[in-house]
């Protein structure tokens, strides 16, 4: 039985902290997990930019409100979920999926969630596991799937190496470069039409 694992951010929705970054006229928070393999190290820096500017969850929340799905998504999604099983495995955080998973259709998606003081002050973080990608494909590979995966990122590698097949999807020149082993994609078109093959 196959079961499709998906990156949420740069693959379905643009970047969270891209889009608050522009909102919030912070560049530093413009870095992500295409530019930063360490996602411990990522996080503890976006921390202290929102504590040294006064931001928190509220305001993040603001500007999620306003986020879209990337042209097409959707419409991806739906057609793959009539396929077979899809989960999205994000290291973002409940916090801030829940207005996504809304515009998307509600699929299942794996995160991970804040710390958040009473005040709104993003205090750190909670993964749900070690390696949380890897270690949910490995999960679903112990209980009897295959899967195939999709991502663009650093984080998204470990999953995507792991299962039958896996994609790269809109990635960077550098990720492509380095992974020469892994077919990547631009059009959602083209990536349904190699998951269908994988099926």
């Amino acid at each position: 039985m196959n079961i499709v694992c998906l990156d949420l951010e740069g693959v379905l929705v643009p970047e969270i902290w891209i889009a608050f970054a522009e909102e919030s006229g912070i560049p530093e928070l413009k870095r992500t997990t295409r530019d930063e393999p360490d996602y411990d190290k990522l996080m503890r820096f976006r921390l202290s930019i929102l504590k040294e500017h006064g931001l928190g969850l509220k305001e993040i929340q603001a500007v999620i409100g306003k986020i879209d799905p990337m042209p097409g998504a959707r419409e991806f999604l739906d057609s793959l979920r009539e396929l077979t099983q899809v989960i999205i495995i994000s290291d973002t955080f409940s916090q801030f999926a829940g207005p996504l998973m809304k515009k998307l259709g509600y699929p299942t998606i794996f995160c991970n969630s804040l710390e958040v003081s009473a005040s709104g002050e993003i205090t750190g973080y909670r993964m749900r596991c070690e390696q949380s990608k890897l270690s949910t494909v490995k999960a679903l590979q112990s209980i009897g799937f295959e899967t195939i995966a999709c991502g663009d990122s650093h984080n998204d590698l470990g999953m995507i190496k792991a299962g039958k097949a896996g994609f790269l999807f809109r990635s960077t020149e550098q990720i492509i470069k380095d992974n020469p082993g892994l077919p990547a994609f631009e059009e959602y078109d083209d990536l349904l039409e190699s998951i269908k093959k994988a099926l």
